[in-house]
């Protein structure tokens, strides 16, 4: 992967930047990361890059050491070091962008599938100070290795684990073998649309597509009621004009037609 690793500090530079950093506010800490961030200096402009998408608030870029052909990073501009530290729309707006380039490069890359990686942390193998997500075309027999491995766990320690894990999300189980309930979904964002995709759909273009679709529905039925009165309408009024018609016809005429003399 292209994080770009931090450059080696000797010990009395590690403790010198550690002091300075004890003194500073939130808010100078967040500045100073921003200026020693490689990738706030690719958003700004400062350092050049390839761009594939762009909106307000997300840069997806190609990685220069790629695990595969179209391996993108796809991260907000604002800069923040891990997941936690965003906002829940932001959050889902970088990965409402992920699931559209990933379907993007599906179809531009002919490729079968893709890996959507994040590391999180340090110790899940993230490099960078700026958070990211990597998204990985794959092919079959690409050579690119991403394997689980596998481990086995008691089901004492598998309960214990989901117990611990459920009271974190404030769960209440009345059973142990119960699924912890799944949190409900920050409110829905829409994504800016790039030049060459199509829009992420979301439940607010759902909505707005179903109310179009119902009051289309509706005129085409108030265009038919108003052609089946004007029908009706028509009908009524011929069929009088034909009444006068026959109340006009004159009894000689009557006898010319059978052939009196």
């Amino acid at each position: 992967m292209a994080e770009q690793p931090q450059q080696q500090m000797s010990e009395e530079q590690v403790k010198a930047l550690q002091e300075k950093l004890k003194q500073m506010s939130p808010e100078e800490l967040k500045e100073f990361q921003k200026k020693q961030c490689i990738f706030c200096q690719i958003i700004t402009g400062k350092v050049q890059s390839k761009k594939v998408y762009e909106d307000e608030h997300v840069l997806a870029i190609l990685d220069i050491n790629p695990a595969n052909p179209g391996h993108l990073l796809i991260m907000p501009k604002e800069h923040y070091s891990i997941m936690p530290q965003i906002p829940e729309e932001e959050v889902e707006h970088i990965f409402l962008v992920t699931k559209t380039l990933s379907n993007a490069s599906l179809r531009a890359l002919e490729v079968q599938g893709s890996n959507i990686i994040v590391a999180n942390g340090v110790a899940a193998g993230q490099r960078a100070q700026h958070f990211m997500v990597h998204l990985v075309p794959r092919k079959e027999n690409d050579n690119v290795g991403f394997e689980v491995p596998q481990k086995t766990l008691t089901e004492d320690e598998l309960q214990k684990i989901q117990k611990t894990l459920s009271e974190g999300l404030g769960a209440k189980m009345e059973k142990p073998e119960n699924i912890a309930p799944v949190p409900l979904m920050p409110k829905e964002t829409n994504v800016v649309e790039a030049e060459f995709m199509e829009k992420p759909i979301t439940e607010k273009t759902i909505k707005k597509k179903t109310i179009k679709k119902e009051e289309k529905q509706k005129q085409i039925k108030n265009t038919e009621t108003i052609e089946k009165r004007k029908q009706k309408k028509q009908t009524k009024s011929e069929k009088k004009q034909t009444e006068q018609k026959q109340e006009n016809v004159n009894l000689d005429d009557i006898a010319n037609v059978l052939g009196a003399k």
